[in-house]
C-alpha cells in the first residue's frame, strides 16, 4: 500500500522535469526578425493614341521588353499626309500676302508723311494698315492650324515611355483607335516593390531605408535584396486578402519594400515574404 504514494510521487517528478524540459528547449526569446507576407506589385501604363484612325501596323506582342522612345504601334496617315501638306503651302501663300501687304502699307506711309499729308488720304493709309493686319492674322490661324495637323501627325505613331513589358495587346491592325481605347498596357518593372501590411505595434520597427530580403515559393533559397521605401502615415483596415476572423477588425499600415530584379523573375501578383532584421533595432 505505501508504494503507490511513492509512485504516484516519482510520476509527478517526471512529469515535472518533462514540461521543465519542454518550456527549456521550447522557450523563445526577443524576436530577431519581422516577417510580413504580401504580393509583388509594380507600375502599369495603358497607351492609346490621340488620333480617332485605323491602326495600320503594331511592331511588339505581348511579353515583349520595349524601351523607353521604341515605336510601338501607327495608325493610318494617308489622309492626314495630304492635309499637313496643304497647310504648310497656304501658310507659305500668307507669308507671301503679308509681305506685299506690309510693303504697300510702308509706301502709303512714307508717301504720306513726304507729302505733308496730302499725296494719300488718311482713309486710304487706314485701309492698307487694316490689310496688313488681316494677313498677319490669317497668316497665325493657318499656322495654327498647320501645328495642329502636324502634332496630329506625330501622333500617328506610339511609343514606349518608359523601359517595360508588354503586359496586353488590346487592340489589332484593323480596329479603329481613339483616345478612350488603350492599345497595350505595359508592366514598368523598374521599379518593383511588394506590397505588404504592418499592424501598429510592429510599426516602429518599420521606417523607410531599411534593408530586407525577399523570398518567394517559386524560388526556394533565393533572397533577392530590398529595402523599405514607403511607409504610409494613414492607417486601414486589414486587407479582405489577407483578412482572418481575428483580424478582421484591425488597423493596419501600408508598407512598400522595393526589391532589385534585374533579371525580371518576380511577376506581378506574386506573393513574396519579406524578412526585416530586428535585432539591432530593438
Amino acid at each position: 500500500m505505501k508504494r503507490a504514494p511513492l509512485i504516484l510521487l516519482i510520476a509527478i517528478v517526471v512529469g515535472l522535469a518533462g514540461g521543465l524540459a519542454w518550456w527549456l528547449t521550447h522557450r523563445s526569446g526577443p524576436a530577431t526578425e519581422l516577417t510580413l507576407f504580401g504580393n509583388v506589385d509594380l507600375r502599369e501604363v495603358d497607351l492609346a493614341f490621340n488620333n480617332n484612325e485605323r491602326i495600320a501596323d503594331e511592331l511588339v506582342d505581348e511579353g515583349d521588353r520595349v524601351h523607353r522612345g521604341q515605336l510601338l504601334a501607327r495608325v493610318d496617315t494617308s489622309r492626314l499626309t495630304p492635309q499637313v501638306a496643304q497647310a504648310g503651302a497656304t501658310v507659305e501663300v500668307d507669308a507671301v500676302n503679308l509681305a506685299n501687304a506690309r510693303r504697300q502699307y510702308d509706301r502709303m506711309s512714307n508717301l504720306w508723311r513726304s507729302s505733308g499729308e496730302r499725296a494719300v488720304s488718311k482713309q486710304d493709309l487706314d485701309t492698307a494698315k487694316a490689310t496688313m493686319d488681316a494677313a498677319a492674322a490669317h497668316e497665325d490661324a493657318d499656322e495654327a492650324q498647320a501645328k495642329l495637323l502636324r502634332r496630329q501627325l506625330a501622333d500617328a505613331e506610339l511609343f514606349a515611355p518608359s523601359d517595360a513589358t508588354v503586359r496586353s495587346r488590346i487592340m489589332e491592325p484593323g480596329e479603329m483607335a481613339s483616345p478612350a481605347r488603350p492599345v497595350f498596357t505595359l508592366a514598368v518593372t523598374d521599379p518593383k516593390w511588394v506590397r505588404v501590411f504592418v499592424a501598429e505595434p510592429d510599426l516602429g520597427h518599420v521606417h523607410p531605408g531599411l534593408r530586407a530580403g525577399i523570398t518567394a515559393d517559386a524560388f526556394p533559397g533565393r533572397v533577392f535584396p530590398g529595402w523599405v521605401g514607403f511607409v504610409s502615415s494613414v492607417a486601414e483596415f486589414t486587407p479582405k486578402n489577407i483578412e482572418t476572423e481575428d483580424l478582421r477588425t484591425s488597423l493596419v499600415y501600408e508598407v512598400r519594400v522595393f526589391v532589385r530584379d534585374p533579371s525580371d523573375d518576380l511577376r506581378l501578383g506574386m506573393p513574396a515574404t519579406v524578412h526585416i532584421a530586428l535585432a539591432r533595432h530593438q
